[in-house]
């Protein structure tokens, strides 16, 4: 699988795309279709929360390889939109990330292992 600009190291075999990588790709997508003044955050949650409608709450048991790849698509709208929505909101959503799974391992520890 071919790698993305400035997304992965060389010579992987799979495609390791960083969240950067993405935003970058979204920002010139937008200003390439002039399409920046209708990316308000309102307008990105609706458009995230549609695309996460139907397909999304049906569940993953027993589909066949086309729903699956559907599903990846509408999977990989609402993660576009959120990309797009922090940008637009000014969070860095990688490091916003970081920083939850550090809290959550603090609410919620992990049981003592049994010896």
């Amino acid at each position: 699988m071919a790698r993305p600009e400035g997304g992965g190291p060389p010579g992987e075999t799979e495609m390791e795309v960083s969240l950067k990588y993405l935003s970058r790709k979204l920002d010139e997508f937008a200003k390439a279709r002039d399409w920046e003044k209708y990316h308000s955050p309102r307008n990105l949650l609706l458009a995230m929360r549609s695309s996460s409608g139907g397909e999304v709450a049906r569940g993953l048991s027993n589909w066949d390889e086309s729903e699956k790849e559907h599903l990846g698509e509408e999977l990989s709208d609402v993660l576009l939109y959120l990309i797009r929505l922090a940008d637009v909101c000014g969070i860095d959503l990688g490091e916003a990330a970081t920083k939850k799974i550090v809290k959550n391992a603090v609410k919620y520890p992990a049981p003592p292992k049994l010896p």
